[in-house]
């Protein structure tokens, strides 16, 4: 099988030579890591382990002009950065894992807003690609599933205002929150619109990080009232048009989520974030047929000998695998405490239990 057909037989629930093999994220430091135990540096990092392709369309949906930003202190431990919108963060110079720490963010009034929203104009030429037409022909003959983004209804807001000062918006200006939730939505729905229209997507991919790791970030009333609307009109815009796969990226518990995700036409969630108590195995019991999903291996687990790692893998893998619909990927980007010996050692079990299906 192509990668594009193994892709659409996985997460349509049909029969796939192997369940598809997401790429893996990993961090910058575990790469150094794992070149120092023997990777290869000449060899690309999906080629040599097996990883299927998988693309998104590059269409650029940021601020545009980018909001400008200046060093305004420095020393051995941290830079503090501002930006021409008043917002500042401290970013600590030791680590590449890790949050900046905020002071204040750029979205914080109606003014401040509307300088985001004059940034995001749909219509700015550079959102596609310069050789658009080159790429519509490569796209034609692919043999790679390929991805169209729908969007992101708290994450976008999260990241302008800050997890606190949002949850304290929602109720001290709503209509804010409501303007801004519904022109995102008419943002990304005029961004896409042609490419939809000229290319056929395997699937679309929302981007949330809407959760910690016991619950939500919001409660199921403030999701229906601010971000449902905007999930239903550019979910329905591109099931109309074909796409039937619709997955979101949404760190940390989930499990209130996943219902209120299908509600707006999603039907498909990773990494599943098993410290905080995703549970694939559960979630495949609960809704069957209803939902596709990748990730659920525990990186904590690949830290330490071979023996954790096979623990880890019979725990869960063997059963998501025979119920279809589930790829495998670690819970998140890899972490630089994890051995290549052991990484390798769980790919190879998987690889093991696929051919026994």
């Amino acid at each position: 099988m192509t990668a594009r057909e193994r892709f659409l037989e996985t997460f349509r629930f049909g029969k796939p030579d192997r369940p598809f093999m997401h790429p893996q994220w990993v961090f910058g430091e575990t790469v150094l890591r794992w070149r120092s135990e023997g990777m290869p540096t000449d060899i690309p990092f999906n080629t040599y382990f097996g990883f299927d392709r998988y693309e998104t369309i590059p269409l650029n949906m940021g601020l545009i002009p980018g909001i400008a930003e200046a060093v305004t202190e420095e020393t051995d431990q941290y830079r503090l950065i501002e930006d021409e919108l008043g917002g500042t963060r401290k970013i600590w110079k030791d680590r590449e894992i890790g949050m900046p720490q905020w002071i204040t963010y750029p979205l914080r009034d109606r003014k401040t807003w509307e300088e985001i929203k004059r940034r995001l104009d749909p219509k700015t030429p550079i959102r596609y690609p310069e050789y658009w037409d080159d790429m519509k022909r490569c796209y034609a003959g692919r043999d790679y599933p390929l991805g169209v983004p729908g969007g992101s209804y708290y994450g976008w807001l999260r990241n302008w205002v800050g997890m606190e000062y949002l949850a304290v918006m929602y109720y001290d200006d709503p209509d804010l929150v409501a303007e801004a939730s519904e022109y995102i939505a008419d943002f990304i729905l005029a961004v896409i619109r042609r490419a939809v229209e000229e290319i056929d997507f395997d699937f679309a991919l929302y981007w949330e990080d809407m959760a910690f790791k016991t619950a939500s970030l919001i409660s199921p009333a403030m999701f229906r009232k601010y971000m449902s609307p905007g999930y239903k009109k550019v979910n329905g815009f591109l099931r109309e048009h074909g796409i039937d796969l619709h997955l979101v990226d949404c760190d940390g518990n989930i499990d209130e989520l996943i219902p209120l995700w299908q509600e707006v036409g999603v039907n498909g969630v990773y990494p599943l974030e098993i410290a905080a108590g995703c549970d694939p195995v559960a979630y495949r019991e609960k809704y069957g047929k209803n939902l596709f999903m990748l990730g659920g291996t525990d990186k904590r687990a690949l830290r330490t000998d071979k023996a954790a790692v096979e623990a880890e893998v019979a725990a869960r893998i063997p059963a998501l695998a025979k119920a279809g619909g589930w790829a495998p990927m670690v819970d998140h980007a890899v972490p630089p405490d994890v051995p290549l010996a052991n990484f390798q050692h769980y790919l190879d079990l998987c690889n093991e239990i696929f051919r026994s299906l």
